[in-house]
């Protein structure tokens, strides 16, 4: 009886003879580059590094195109964006020790993120393998034990004829639901010598489904068809699935409002009459989606901040459809459903019953409105302006890349759609390398970073891949002459700030040190020069000295 996966595929009699005689010169360096390209990779991030010059002498003999950063960490970065804003994983090459380690708050962000990122490092020489101290440059005791805590799975390599298996392995692990990043390391004899292999071809590493369990989606359905008050939370797996239609088409079909969640804006129309935005860090928000008598959470694990701080505490019942186990019922009692967003909200489509609330939208329209009147009582039209000028500035379809900063907590609650933000693990310096990725991914539209001047020193150095690649990158630094959200937060808890106040460069001068354009705006020519900006090609800075102040949150 045959099946199915029996079935083996025959090579042609010109596949045979090709890999009888493969092409002379080629190193284990060739098998991992040609391992990426039979997985369709287009595109490599990184920075090369004694161990790993196997790998980027091959790099020379192939058609990848190659994004070097000037530091580990920034690459991890940038390979973390290309990642989002592609859904196709994202190759980034390092060395060992040192270089390696660098990139691991990256790689910790990506986890967070689940932004599929295939790292594929260097090792020392295999002779210094296996517990000893041979005293290798860059030598670790243990280094997959320095990334198993933080990436989604381990690779290791140990001779050649494993590093296609190993790659493709990594790269399917990375793209299954939950997609995250991945860890390969290759020993430096193993890239560096000759091989006698045949050439690498097209590489099969298909991800696999997460397909719900049919009695979970049935009960599920059930659920939110008898529901009087059933309220939706999309977060950030809804947008990694492509699952926005659905979730409209859901929310539609049963009169549910929508709330995303700073990690899922632009998971549901913004200005949709069933719309509640994301303003999760506000009592009259969790007051709403506390009085839910079904609440449905899709993609998001109901964290820190989507849980306004963990003073959410839901009275009804909660169904909750999360790809990554770990997360499920993490943190509150729920019908789990493990499953991927898409094909899990596909299946309560095809059975839930059509529900019509009339009450719904007006329900959401009070929320809103009393969200607004909290905020318009605290006195800060300026970060308001300014939020808005940006986003008027920005076309409509150019993505934007957040830092840590005050703006950018704004902007989680305010920015009216799509934005992307190291709010996953929460680091400095992600905005401008991430946006170098995501410019390195579509160079036809302009894109926007936004940092603090404390987290633009963390990526000033990327000034000059901008300029070397001549990415359309325009990055927003508003200058404050410090850490500025911690300033608040000490000064509010402890009645003084330390540690917060910064000297800084003149950002223009620097930026045009590295040939990169860069002007210096006010709040009232803000929207004029970031909009010019955008509109030129190539990298550009613009600079805006402002103290921002965040509004104050609800959380009791």
């Amino acid at each position: 009886m045959t099946h199915d996966h029996d079935v083996v595929l025959r090579p042609t009699a010109a596949q045979t003879a090709a890999a009888l005689n493969p092409p002379p010169g080629r190193t284990g360096g060739d098998l991992v580059i040609e391992t990426l390209q039979g997985l369709g990779a287009t595109t490599v991030f990184g920075l090369p590094g004694q161990h790993a010059l196997g790998m980027f002498d091959a790099l020379r003999r192939s058609d990848l195109d190659y994004i070097g950063l000037r530091m580990e960490n920034n690459a991890g970065f940038a390979a973390d964006a290309y990642g989002r804003v592609t859904g196709e994983a994202a190759p980034l090459l390092l060395s060992t020790g040192p270089g390696a380690l660098t990139s691991l708050a990256a790689l910790q962000e990506a986890a967070a993120a689940s932004a599929p990122v295939v790292a594929i490092a260097s090792q020392i020489p295999t002779a210094g393998l296996g517990g000893g101290r041979h005293g290798y440059l860059h030598e670790l005791r243990d280094q997959q034990a320095s990334f198993r805590d933080v990436v989604k799975s381990v690779h290791p390599v140990r001779s050649q004829s494993q590093i296609p298996s190993a790659i493709a392995a990594a790269w399917e692990s990375a793209l299954t639901a939950p997609h995250g990043p991945v860890w390969v390391e290759i020993p430096q004899d193993v890239l560096t010598a000759e091989t006698s292999l045949p050439v690498v071809t097209a590489v099969d590493a298909t991800p696999h489904d997460l397909l719900p369990r049919p009695e979970l989606t049935a009960v599920a359905a059930e659920l939110l068809s008898n529901a009087v008050r059933p309220v939706i939370i999309a977060g950030g797996g809804v947008v990694r699935a492509d699952a926005s239609g659905k979730l409209r088409a859901l929310a539609e079909r049963i009169d549910a409002p929508v709330v995303t969640t700073f990690g899922g804006k632009g998971a549901f129309p913004w200005e949709h009459p069933l719309s509640l935005q994301s303003w999760l860090e506000d009592r009259h928000t969790t007051d709403f989606l506390q009085d839910a008598d079904v609440l449905l959470v899709v993609g998001s694990g109901l964290g820190e901040l989507s849980s306004n701080y963990h003073t959410f505490a839901p009275r009804g019942r909660v169904i909750q459809i999360e790809a990554d186990l770990g997360k499920l019922e993490s943190n509150h009692p729920a019908l789990g459903i493990h499953a991927d967003a898409r094909v899990a909200l596909s299946a309560l489509l095809e059975t839930v019953r059509e529900r019509t609330d009339p009450a719904a939208a007006e329900s959401v329209r009070t929320v809103l409105a009393k969200v607004r009147e909290r905020i318009a009582g605290q006195g800060l039209e300026t970060e308001q302006r300014i939020l808005a000028d940006v986003r008027a500035a920005l076309p409509a379809d150019a993505p934007s890349f957040w830092d840590m900063t005050i703006l950018a907590y704004w902007a989680w609650s305010a920015w009216p759609g799509a934005l992307h933000s190291a709010q996953g693990a929460g680091g400095l310096g992600y905005g401008f390398p991430a946006a170098i990725g995501a410019a390195a991914a579509d160079r036809s539209r302009p894109v926007l970073a936004v940092s603090g001047d404390g987290g633009a020193m963390y990526s000033i150095a990327e000034l000059a891949t901008a300029r070397q690649y001549d990415l359309p990158v325009t990055w927003l630094i508003v200058d404050d002459g410090g850490y500025g959200i911690l300033r608040e937060y000490m000064t509010d808890a402890y009645g003084a700030a330390t540690g917060t106040e910064l000297a800084r460069p003149d950002f223009v001068a620097l930026a045009e040190s590295f040939g990169v354009p860069a002007v210096r705006t006010s709040v009232e020519s803000l929207r004029a020069d970031l909009a010019k900006a955008l509109a030129e090609p190539g990298p550009s800075v613009v600079v805006l000295p402002a103290v921002l102040k965040m509004f104050a949150p609800t959380h009791l």
